[in-house]
């Protein structure tokens, strides 16, 4: 094991920061997202492999929650009054029976995509026992342990505005690094942030697409920043419209800069994916007649942004012509390119491995995709896609009909960060090689079915008071 000195540095930066914004374990966990190649310790037992910093907040919070005085009422209470965490302790289950059982049981009966030791690539093999089933596995279940202690907290304290600042800090704290990445590079200063990238991964930092110098941020590629990236704008957007916050339409303009130049083809499919619910929401309100200033704001902006294109265009012809190659490289030829070959064959081929096992999957880790969905389905079966595609309904459900037993601004944090996952969720879809759906998503789904059991306690309680209201006035 090889300890980083720079990354235990940017631990403590991230402690105090949290610490000083009133909340050590939840917010810290929430910032130390930002720092997406950032690593502790390299494992050198599990081949090299290098937990990013949010693993050790995860691990911190669940232990600060299993030394509580009251942790087995707090689990009875947990268990007792949200459901889908018997779903999520299910799906963890299977996920270490399956990496253990399955790559073995199926050994050289189907082929997988594995990392290279030797080339640090990777490549196609027969399916076998490797190191990631273990890895993989374990930064699986301590998500959901994370998401176990996160619902503890959250559901018998109020927490709510902790969680809100630290999606802030986690937003800002993104917003500023890819800023740095962005000047740096285009000032000729080079890449900035290498110093705080201590994770043992392939860093694709450097590139240029079609002129334009990729964005990178604090991570190893730019399709990875693309990714935080959405997830950050579509957490920055709601809350702004929800609360008319100023800090949250700052970093929505900055957050929506940065995407549309990280030149990722998962950032450009991603945000016009996001643009369909936000014109489906402007739509009616115009049919409801009860368009909002925002709603005047953003259309005036594109049409702003549409005018100085075709003014550009007609003025100087030729000035687009980088921007037109950028796109057609990055979405229009994409398919035609060597990476979308490689990529589709990944999925063809992960899509193979799960009818090759009889709808078992080849176990978690055991093999590399380019989508999310296609990771899940031929890494856990259908019985594990199943229980996965009831966790994601239940983020996508919400507060559903709970919403009005909560406050305003817990409701607008609430639905800010279940849309923030929802955004990463589509971002890994379209280019997530892990069936692991990332902290995000567990962090999200206990604030979710946590607000959603206390809203209905809330209600609850004032159905009794309403009744016994009513049986006084009736004696």
């Amino acid at each position: 094991m090889q300890v980083s000195f720079v990354g235990l540095l940017v631990c403590v930066a991230v402690l105090v920061l949290a610490r000083y914004s009133g909340g050590m374990l939840i917010i810290g966990l929430i910032a130390s997202q930002a720092f997406g190649a950032t690593a502790l310790v390299t494992l050198t037992f599990l081949g090299g492999s290098s937990p990013l910093i949010y693993t050790m907040f995860a691990a911190l919070l669940v232990m600060a929650v299993t030394v509580r005085r009251r942790i087995w009422f707090d689990l009875g209470s947990v268990f007792g009054s949200i459901r889908p965490v018997w779903v999520l302790t299910s799906l963890m289950a299977y996920a270490i029976i399956g990496a253990w059982l399955f790559p073995r049981f199926f050994a050289g009966q189907t082929a997988v995509f594995v990392q290279s030791k030797t080339r640090g690539a990777v490549v196609e093999a027969s399916l076998a026992p490797v190191s990631a089933n273990t890895s993989q596995t374990g930064y699986f279940i301590l998500g959901g342990l994370t998401a176990i202690a996160l619902c503890v907290l959250l559901l018998h304290s109020q927490r709510i505005d902790q969680v809100r600042r630290g999606f802030f800090l986690w937003c800002g704290l993104h917003t500023g690094m890819g800023l740095v990445d962005f000047i740096g590079k285009n000032a000729g200063a080079g890449d900035l942030l290498a110093p705080i990238r201590t994770a043992n991964y392939a860093l694709i930092t450097e590139a240029v697409e079609q002129g334009f110098v990729r964005i990178t941020g604090p991570f190893a590629e730019a399709s990875s920043f693309a990714s935080v990236s959405l997830a950050c704008l579509a957490f920055c957007y709601t809350y702004w419209r929800k609360t008319k916050s100023r800090l949250a339409q700052w970093l929505a303009g900055i957050l929506l800069f940065l995407t549309i130049l990280s030149t990722s083809s998962t950032a450009y499919v991603g945000l016009t994916l996001l643009c369909l619910p936000v014109a489906f929401s402007m739509l009616v309100s115009v049919l409801r007649g009860r368009v909002e200033r925002e709603d005047i704001m953003v259309t005036a902006l594109m049409a702003i942004g549409v005018v100085a294109i075709m003014g550009i265009s007609l003025y100087h012809a030729g000035a687009l012509e980088p921007f037109v190659r950028l796109i057609n490289s990055t979405i229009i030829n994409k398919a035609d390119s060597a990476s979308g070959h490689e990529r589709t064959y990944w999925n063809v081929k992960s899509l193979q491995s799960f009818l090759d096992t009889s709808g078992l999957g080849v176990g978690f880790g055991s093999s590399r995709a380019s989508s999310w969905p296609i990771a899940v389905l031929s890494q856990l079966g259908l019985f594990g896609s199943l229980m996965m595609a009831i966790l994601l309904g239940v983020l996508v459900g919400g507060l559903g009909g709970m919403r009005e037993w909560v406050d305003p601004e817990t409701e607008a944090v609430v639905t800010s960060v279940r849309n923030a996952s929802l955004a990463g969720m589509i971002a890994s879809s379209l280019s997530g090689g892990s069936a692991d759906p990332g902290i995000l998503f567990f962090i999200a789904l206990a604030v979710v079915c946590a607000t959603k059991v206390r809203a209905r306690r809330t209600m609850t309680a004032f159905e009794r008071t309403a009744w016994h209201q009513t049986a006084a006035e009736a004696t």
